[in-house]
């Protein structure tokens, strides 16, 4: 077990587990936050992060702070990457990935003090729209949290240069057939400077990912370019209609990945999502105010729709 170290957390025991969980015979690894065991059962909220993130990115002081006020957390790593078994490595594979997503609910149902009935979900960047998805798709979720959540592969793809986005299309397809013929992947930077074929290329984001993945060994910034035909297919935000639990989503307008006014379009579609905005970029809202601000809010809307006591 380990201790919460946080500032925010000297006056409250917050203790995690290492554990794993199976998928499809390959296995996750994960951290379970016990949450408050007087008011057990209590809800518990699954939480993973975006495009080639890892549970050591950033992940572990939003789970603090939800197990602080009493909520149970399960962060897992996807497949292919962190902790996970998988391979290639760095692979992203969206069925996958929200098949991590249902055995982690699965798996989170059964843990001690768990209220299997109460299991909410937690996304960030193409968390956020897995989020999205399970909240469209799954009526056993009681709420969801989506914070700055790809929406649509084609308006974040609109959002780069035409001449990098055509390189990675190239890479994305070439590697792709390398695949069907068992070679081995090709990579391509998951962020790079403006101008490199990547799957992130704005200004602000190879600073973005290098300050939330700073102590992050596990960290590695690249993806298989085949990788890039699924991030440009997937569009969990057309699925708006279908959300029926509460969603809170939460957006950055100066989003240079996940572009705001797309997923506002979309999402205003559900009577279910409640929509805030913060005056940051995609990668700010993981640190400092914009993150606090952040949890505040996360944390009033849990509140709300599913307490703790």
């Amino acid at each position: 077990m380990n201790a919460c170290q946080h500032e925010y957390c000297e006056e409250t025991t917050v203790t995690r587990a290492d554990i794993e969980f199976a998928v499809e015979g390959e296995t996750c690894a994960a951290w379970f936050y016990p949450g408050a065991a007087e008011h057990a059962p209590v809800p518990v909220i699954v939480m993973a992060h975006g495009l080639g993130g890892t549970r050591t990115m950033g992940l572990e002081p939003y789970a603090e702070r939800f197990a602080a006020a009493g909520y149970a957390c399960l962060v897992f790593d996807y497949r292919h990457f962190g902790g996970s078994t998988g391979e290639p490595r760095q692979l992203l594979s969206v069925r996958r990935q929200l098949a991590d997503w249902d055995a982690a609910i699965t798996h989170a149902r059964t843990l001690p003090g768990v209220d299997p009935d109460r299991v909410v979900v937690w996304g960030t960047s193409f968390g956020g729209g897995h989020a999205l998805t399970l909240a469209a798709r799954d009526p056993r979720i009681t709420a969801a949290v989506a914070q700055c959540p790809f929406t649509d592969g084609i308006a974040s793809s609109l959002a780069v240069d035409t001449r990098t986005s055509a390189r990675v299309t190239v890479a994305a397809v070439r590697d792709w057939v390398r695949g069907r013929r068992g070679a081995s992947p090709r990579y391509l930077p998951a962020a790079a400077p403006a101008g490199t074929p990547a799957f992130m290329s704005s200004a602000d984001a190879l600073p973005g990912v290098e300050a939330i993945s700073a102590g992050a060994p596990d960290h590695e910034n690249r993806l298989t370019a085949r990788s890039a035909i699924d991030v440009f297919l997937y569009a969990p935000g057309r699925r708006a209609r279908r959300i029926q639990c509460p969603t809170l989503v939460t957006l950055c307008e100066h989003d240079t990945v996940a572009p705001a006014r797309t997923a506002r379009r979309q999402l205003r579609r559900s009577p279910h999502v409640e929509l805030t905005s913060y005056p940051v970029g995609h990668f700010d809202v993981y640190l400092g105010a914009p993150f606090d601000r952040a949890v505040e809010d996360y944390l009033e809307f849990l509140g709300r729709h599913v307490p703790v006591g």
